[in-house]
């Protein structure tokens, strides 16, 4: 209770020291008197130029500074290109709302008397479609990574596993001087390049290269950071590397090495570990193989229920990756990016099943014990070649190509019983299978602009081409009971090769009727995918002791194409606040398959109309909202209209549909964002839902021995929606201490539609619960960051066999840090997960504790870490999964608890015009 009232005190007295000021004014043009239109307006402090607050000014050149700031003087800075900077100290001793009047802004030119005339670099400049942020004017511990450069930038948030939102909105495309960075993890730049070494950030719309070349409006919903690296620091060698040992036989390892020579970018990373770590980051304390710390408790202990999982898992996994990166510009007109990765893993997992079957006249009960173990190898290499002919035409270039091959070894002992315990069928099962895959894609964009009025012809080409071969060994007893039991004995072998080839064509043409507001843009696609589905099934021949009886009724050799054109034309219209656009298509779809074994051939067409309706409207840099509707046509798959009977599974035989009909699926969507980055407080909310007609469905019946045959048939009435509300805001106590909360509510409702033994019914789901967290945070001393959320799900049936169910799950979490003295930094993440409706005998809550103590050495460059994992041994595997037609318990396989120490080392020798300060890897 104690350390209660302390923290509560702590908070109080925090809050109470800051002052909030309001200090406004209206910016004009010197000499002409003009309202001078988003000028970037901040305070600072003025002993160290940190930055207080900014905000820009509006159409009337009018703006209005709000903070929070203890201090009796505070420093006002104007700054807009072609202007001299304006400075003006304003005292808060007196009254905290200040009105500067009229400022009127001289234009300056670049050069004076022959002198040079530097600007002032705001800390936020905001152009057209560009929020720029100058690094020097934040600031950060001395090592910082660029990860935590962005959590002290207005607007941005980073989240633990390193997801960035900018004034609410995703970010999903991280680039370092204009161009990718190993890939689509931005966690390899975010976490492992450093402050010191850029000179700004910049946010922009996510835009294609074809959509930034024509000037097209990006995704507004989206955000991309562009890190620039300074000029001067552009030219050096620097990485870390680290490595860890513990108890259990634990192990990680890492390192990155980066060479940088201006246009020239190569870099080589590695890593390993047997601590489930999905990828490859790192970073002191909790970013330092950021994976491996990372458990979130509502991952280990309770609920799976209407789309939402709250447990899983995937047993133990010793991991390996490699890769390498290479960007350069190969002249002015020419960008090449290339990068290669291999991973590789080893994983087992043991799992224990145990599921409650609802029929409409009674239930019965199915239990499993499985065991997986598997060995995976990969290799991957990506390539962007981006070229402008003239400054009219780019060609864009995007090959990939990746091979894996890999072994897994599954076993499984199941038994079915009635509700009254009699046992009705029964079966183990043991399979390894071995197989290599290979895929290459391409995607070719030719873009010509003409004219001078935002109009240009497009043409695309994207072709994918897949190889999977396999080899497996099935050893099987299935044995069924009842009045006509049956026992199936299979001992068999399968060649596997299964190819497709897939090409899409797509030619656009925009049309302006008013110069670059209004066009019309008629666009052209086609595709055509073919593929060969070979499976050769052999039994065991007791008299050769091979594998040579061909077993017809299980070996399949199907070839399914689906080709589709699909002509539209589209209309847009924007300006600099709204961009709105509709378009209507007609899909003209054939299907075909054809199985050389057994006489099935069908040919089935599908002709529909598709259309799309969007717009988006910016209030203000602050507000905005976006809405849209999509009609859109779903022809079955060819699976699920072969009349084909799938016996491979003789407790489940599935079989196609041919009269099967296409589905048409109806969704809207719709947004809303308000942030004010200069309180760096705002809400955002979206809407999406859909409601589908002649949804495809399957359709099962079980026999008297639970046997189920499968197949599929259309239906109406079902739909979903899904809804989310957020509120954000920061509290600046002064310059050295941030409080932020956030609060959020979503809610998911859905309705499907199912048959149980032919029996039509529908199941309406519905989930919902808030979310808040806080955030305090004391300069570089501590961080303190507790957060809870709760989820109630709520499952009702048209039908008086099923019993409504309603689930609940609890989360609390509480992260901190704590570094005193200086070298010595103490991390802590606890989660507490409740579970009341697991089924008995599961662990319905759990404390997960993860904990490590790092000490800085070697001028910081150094760090050795002491890592403690489930530090309480309660993690959990344990699951409870509801569907329409089943209730489910799961345990599998879990990482346990272990001590590690770690040791990481980071080298640097980027200095101004690629000159080394010192002879050693280790200076700052």
């Amino acid at each position: 209770m104690k350390n209660v009232l302390l923290t509560g005190f702590l908070f109080l007295t925090t809050i109470l020291t800051a002052q909030e000021f309001t200090i406004k004014g209206t910016l004009t043009d010197a000499e002409s008197g003009i309202p001078l239109e988003s000028a970037t307006v901040f305070a600072e402090r003025p002993q160290d130029s940190t930055l207080v607050t900014y905000t820009i000014s509006d159409q009337n050149g009018v703006f209005e500074l709000i903070g929070d700031y203890s201090k009796k003087e505070i420093n006002v800075n104007v700054s807009y290109i072609g202007y001299k900077d304006y400075l003006q100290k304003v005292n808060l001793e007196e009254k905290l709302n200040v009105d500067l009047g009229i400022i009127p802004l001289e234009e300056v030119s670049e050069r004076l008397d022959g002198i040079v005339v530097k600007a002032y670099r705001a800390p936020v400049t905001i152009k057209k479609d560009t929020l720029e942020f100058n690094v020097a004017s934040f600031k950060t511990k001395k090592d910082a990574t660029i990860e935590e450069l962005l959590k002290e930038l207005p607007g941005v948030e980073v989240d633990a596993e390193g997801k960035i939102k900018v004034n609410g909105k995703e970010v999903n495309k991280i680039l370092v001087n204009g161009k990718p960075f190993f890939g689509d993890d931005p966690t390899i730049a975010t976490r492992n390049l450093t402050k010191e070494i850029v000179e700004k950030i910049q946010v922009v719309d996510t835009k294609t290269d074809a959509e930034a070349f024509t000037g097209e409006a990006g995704d507004s919903e989206n955000k991309t950071i562009n890190i620039t690296i300074d000029e001067e620091k552009n030219k050096g060698i620097f990485g870390r590397v680290a490595a860890g040992g513990g108890t259990d036989e634990r192990f990680e390892y890492a390192g990155l090495v980066n060479y940088f020579d201006n246009d020239v970018r190569i870099s080589v990373l590695g890593g390993g570990n047997n601590t489930n770590s999905p990828g490859f980051s790192f970073g002191e304390l909790n970013k330092m193989f950021g994976g491996a710390r990372y458990i979130n408790i509502s991952d280990n202990g309770a609920l799976n229920y209407g789309g939402r999982q709250f447990g899983g898992g995937q047993g133990i996994t010793n991991s390996r990756v490699g890769g390498a990166n290479y960007a350069d510009d190969w002249g002015k007109e020419t960008e090449i990016t290339a990068d290669y990765f291999y991973a590789a893993s080893n994983s087992y997992n043991d799992v224990i099943r145990n599921r409650e079957n609802i029929l409409p006249e009674n239930r019965f009960f199915s239990n499993s014990v499985s065991g997986t173990t598997s060995n995976t190898d990969s290799h991957s290499v990506n390539a962007n070649l981006k070229t402008e002919i003239d400054s009219t035409f780019q060609i864009s270039f995007r090959p990939k190509f990746s091979y894996s091959e890999g072994k897994n070894n599954y076993n499984n002992d199941e038994a079915t019983t009635t509700i009254d315990g009699e046992l009705t069928n029964q079966s183990t099962q043991n399979q390894i299978t071995t197989n290599q895959n290979r895929v290459f894609e391409n995607n070719l964009e030719l873009t010509k602009r003409y004219g001078a009025k935002g109009a240009y012809v497009r043409l695309s080409v994207r072709n994918e081409m897949n190889d999977d071969v396999s080899d497996e060994f099935n050893l099987s007893t299935t044995e069924i009971f009842g009045d006509t039991p049956e026992t199936i004995n299979r001992n068999q072998r399968t060649d596997g090769n299964q190819e497709s080839n897939q090409y899409t064509v797509t030619a656009k043409w925009r049309i302006p009727l008013i110069e670059d507001k209004l066009f019309i843009e008629p666009e052209y696609r086609y595709r055509t995918s073919t593929r060969n589905d070979e499976q050769s099934v052999f039994d065991f021949d007791e008299t050769s002791q091979q594998y040579t009886s061909f077993n017809l009724d299980q070996s399949t050799d199907f070839e399914n194409v689906d080709n589709s054109s699909r002509p539209e034309l589209g209309v847009t219209y924007r300006n600099k606040k709204s961009n709105i656009s509709a378009s209507a298509g007609y899909v003209i779809r054939t299907l075909k398959s054809d199985d050389a074994l057994r006489d099935i051939q069908f040919e089935n067409d599908f002709n529909a109309i598709e259309l799309g309706i969007r717009a988006r409207h910016r209030f203000s840099d602050k507000m905005s909202m976006y809405t849209g509707y999509n009609l859109r046509n779903n022809a079955p798959s060819v699976g699920q209209l072969s009349p084909y009977v799938n016996v491979s599974n003789p407790l489940n035989i599935r079989t196609g549909n041919p009269d099967l009909k296409p589905s048409n699926s109806h969704t809207i969507y719709g947004g809303f964002n308000n942030y004010d980055f200069q309180t760096r407080t705002g809400i955002y909310s979206h809407i999406n839902g859909g409601w589908y007609n002649d949804q495809v469905v399957s359709k099962t019946t079980t026999d008297e021995n639970f046997v189920r045959t499968t197949t599929y048939t259309n239906v109406d009435g079902e739909y979903n929606l899904y809804a989310n509300v957020g509120y954000n805001a920061q509290k600046k106590v002064d310059s050295i201490r941030t409080i932020n909360y956030n609060l959020g509510m979503n809610i998911n409702a859905d309705r499907s539609v199912n048959f149980n033994n032919d029996i039509q019914y529908a199941s309406r789901t519905i989930s919902y619960g808030p979310e808040i967290g806080v955030r305090y945070t004391w300069d570089d001393l501590f961080e303190i960051r507790p957060s809870y959320s709760f989820t109630y799900s709520k499952n009702t049936f048209n039908l008086p066999l099923f019993e409504e169910q309603n689930y609940r799950n609890h989360n609390v979490r509480l992260r901190t840090s704590l570094t005193l003295p200086k070298p010595l930094e103490w991390s802590n993440d606890i989660a507490y997960n409740y579970n009341p409706d697991v089924a008995e005998g599961f662990q319905q809550s759990s404390v997960f504790w993860n904990s490590s103590l790092a000490y800085s050495i070697m001028k910081d460059t150094a760090v050795i870490t002491l890592k403690a994992y489930d530090l309480l041994g309660q993690n959990t595997n344990a699951a409870r999964t509801s569907t329409q037609d089943y209730i489910q318990d799961l345990q599998s396989t879990v990482l346990e608890r272990y001590f590690m120490l770690s040791f990481s080392y980071k080298f640097n020798t980027l200095g101004k015009k690629g000159e080394t300060g010192d002879d050693n890897f280790w200076f700052d």
